[in-house]
C-alpha cells in the first residue's frame, strides 16, 4: 500500500497543470500591503495595511478611527484609485475628507437611511439601527463581490458593540473571501472588533490629547496605535509589538499661505 506522502505526489503530478501544490499549500512568507502616509503607523504595521484583506480599526469616538482612515484614502485616491465609504450612521463629513486630502471623485459615499419598522418586541429606536446596519452589510457584500475598488470602509462607529456582534461569522468569513479574490482593503471602523479569525489586522485606537494654540484655538489632535493581533505577522515577529503616537492637524485652524 502506497504511503500517504507517495500518494499526495502521485495526486499533486497528475493535477499539476490545474492546481499546483493542491494538497500542500505554500505558507505566506510576504504580504502586499498600502501604505497609510503616517510614517509611525506604516512603519509599525511594517509597510501599511494589508491589501485585499479585512483590517479592524477599533476605538471609542474621538480616537482617531476617521483620521486614520481618511489618511490611508487619501493615499489610495492620489493614485487615482476608486475608494468607498459606507457611512451606516450618516456621520462621514465630506470636507473634513476633501481636507484630509482625499480625491473626492474617486470615492463612493453610501449613506444608509434606517427605516423604522413597527415591532412588538423591539424598541423604535434598536429595530432603526440594525436597519441601518442590515443595509451597510448588504452594500459592503454587493460591492466587494463587483470589484474595482482599492479600499472599502465599512463604518459601523455608531453602531453599538451589542448590535456589532450579532453580524455572523459567515458573513466576514464571506467577506474576507471577496476581498481576498477583488485585491480590495477592507476597513472596519467600529467600537469593538467584529470580524474575529476573518480580520487579518486588529488596530487598537486612543486619543492622547488635544494641542490648542492660544488656550482657545483647537490645533490637533495626538493619538496613539497599538496592533493587537495580526494574521500575516511571521513566527518570529509574534511578540507584541509597543504603541506608537501620532498626530494630525485640524485643516480648519491652519492659515493658508499667500
Amino acid at each position: 500500500m502506497a504511503t500517504a506522502a507517495a500518494l499526495r505526489i502521485q495526486i499533486e503530478t497528475s493535477l499539476a497543470s490545474r492546481f499546483p501544490a493542491a494538497l500542500s499549500p505554500q505558507s505566506r512568507s510576504f504580504r502586499e500591503t498600502a501604505a497609510t502616509g503616517i510614517a509611525s503607523v506604516d512603519a509599525l504595521l511594517e509597510g501599511g495595511l494589508p491589501v485585499g484583506a479585512i483590517s479592524e480599526i477599533v476605538g471609542p469616538e474621538c480616537s482617531g478611527r476617521t483620521t486614520l482612515t481618511l489618511a490611508f484614502l487619501a493615499q489610495c485616491t492620489a493614485r487615482g484609485q476608486c475608494c468607498v465609504w459606507i457611512d451606516t450612521g450618516d456621520a462621514l463629513d465630506p470636507e473634513s475628507a476633501a481636507a484630509s486630502g482625499v480625491h473626492l471623485p474617486q470615492l463612493l459615499w453610501i449613506r444608509c437611511a434606517g427605516r423604522v419598522l413597527a415591532s412588538p418586541s423591539r424598541g423604535k429606536g434598536a429595530q432603526k439601527i440594525w436597519s441601518q446596519l442590515d443595509q451597510g452589510l448588504r452594500s459592503t457584500d454587493l460591492l466587494l463581490q463587483a470589484g474595482g475598488f482599492a479600499a472599502l470602509v465599512l463604518d459601523l462607529g455608531g453602531v453599538e458593540p451589542l448590535q456589532g456582534l450579532r453580524i455572523p461569522l459567515a458573513t466576514w468569513f464571506r467577506f474576507r473571501q471577496a476581498a481576498d479574490r477583488s485585491r480590495c482593503s477592507l476597513l472596519v471602523l467600529g467600537q469593538a472588533s467584529y470580524a474575529q479569525s476573518s480580520a487579518a489586522a486588529v488596530l487598537d485606537l486612543t486619543a492622547l490629547c488635544a494641542q490648542a494654540q492660544g488656550g482657545t484655538v483647537l490645533t490637533g489632535c495626538s493619538f496613539e496605535l497599538s496592533r493587537r493581533r495580526e494574521r500575516f505577522t511571521p513566527q518570529s515577529n509574534q511578540r507584541k509589538p509597543p504603541a506608537v503616537a501620532w498626530s494630525a492637524s485640524t485643516a480648519w485652524a491652519v492659515e493658508k499661505s499667500a
